[in-house]
């Protein structure tokens, strides 16, 4: 944040907390962005209704309604709020402020979206719709087995390298938000599939350029987000899968077909690299219908 965009009592802090999120959290580029574009709105107010000194629990309310009345959803005040949750922890780990004012706020109520996922035959036909003739169609089935296998993030996906996936183990380190890593087992499908990839796609893309990345493109570069978003795209298309699929689509996808086939929420939890379980909660849907399936093959009354 510039120190033109913050002002009186609320420059340095907030300065101050997105370097945080920076250097200690090691936060990606999008999400400092998101908090950097909700401080600034937050700052804004603060500077016209408080006469820019930190706004305590009655101000961060008027402001959570200001932004209802400003035609937001109620997702994106939840967004907001969280930035200022986190703002306001640092602030109370710093000692700037003797008490939180978000910590009493309740969040909006959000109609829960539940996340669109393919069955197993659209994820069959998805994963054989590129051609297996040609190296990039070889390294795009690598992919999206992987993807299908692991539930990664495509960040994760696309920032692997070849050091981070033990074919013999059958496991792989993931680095998520946060810098953090994980382990994730890999099935035999995607490990198959990125054998044939390493002994002959690999290699003929590269063309004799190297790279530590796992996922390469005719340029010798990594494979970019952008790029796999508009691969998948295409592949959907070819295989009739809903026009509109994402990477997350099959992340979704994953965590559906786990909690289906009878995996716990924890298991579920670890293996997407969730920080709060809360966030995993979003597949219950899925453990619901397979509860009231139960009920209904096996209760006598049902």
């Amino acid at each position: 944040m510039d120190d033109t965009s913050a002002t009186g009592a609320l420059q340095e802090p907030t300065a101050a907390f997105l370097n945080f999120c920076r250097i200690e959290k090691g936060l990606a580029a999008n999400s400092l962005e998101a908090y950097q574009a909700d401080l600034q709105k937050f700052v804004a107010f603060a500077d016209r209704e408080c006469g820019g000194a930190i706004p305590d629990v009655e101000a961060v309310r008027r402001y959570t309604d200001s932004q209802y009345q400003a035609g937001l959803g109620s997702r994106s005040v939840a967004r907001h709020l969280s930035t200022l949750r986190s703002f306001y922890a640092f602030l109370m780990r710093e000692g700037r402020i003797a008490s939180d004012p978000t910590e009493h706020l309740g969040s909006p109520k959000q109609w829960q979206t539940i996340p669109k996922f393919l069955n197993i035959e659209e994820i069959e036909r998805l994963s054989e719709s590129p051609d297996a003739k040609r190296s990039t169609g070889v390294r795009d089935h690598a992919m999206i087995e992987l993807l299908y296998a692991t539930g990664l993030r495509v960040s994760e996906l696309c920032s692997l390298g070849i050091a981070d996936l033990n074919l013999d183990l059958g496991v792989l380190r993931a680095t998520g938000k946060g810098r953090k890593q994980r382990m994730v087992p890999v099935g035999k499908a995607a490990l198959a599939a990125v054998r044939v990839y390493l002994e002959t796609g690999r290699a003929a893309i590269l063309k004799g350029r190297p790279s530590r990345y796992l996922f390469v493109t005719a340029r010798g570069g990594r494979m970019t987000r952008q790029a796999f978003w508009k691969l998948l795209r295409g592949h959907g298309r070819k295989a009739g899968v809903f026009h509109r699929l994402t990477p997350h689509t099959i992340r979704h996808s994953f965590a559906t077909h786990l909690l289906e086939g009878g995996a716990d929420l924890r298991s579920v939890q670890t293996m997407l690299g969730h920080a709060d379980i809360s966030t995993t909660q979003i597949y219950t849907h899925v453990m619901r219908s397979r509860l009231r399936k139960t009920v209904d093959e096996h209760h006598p009354r049902a």
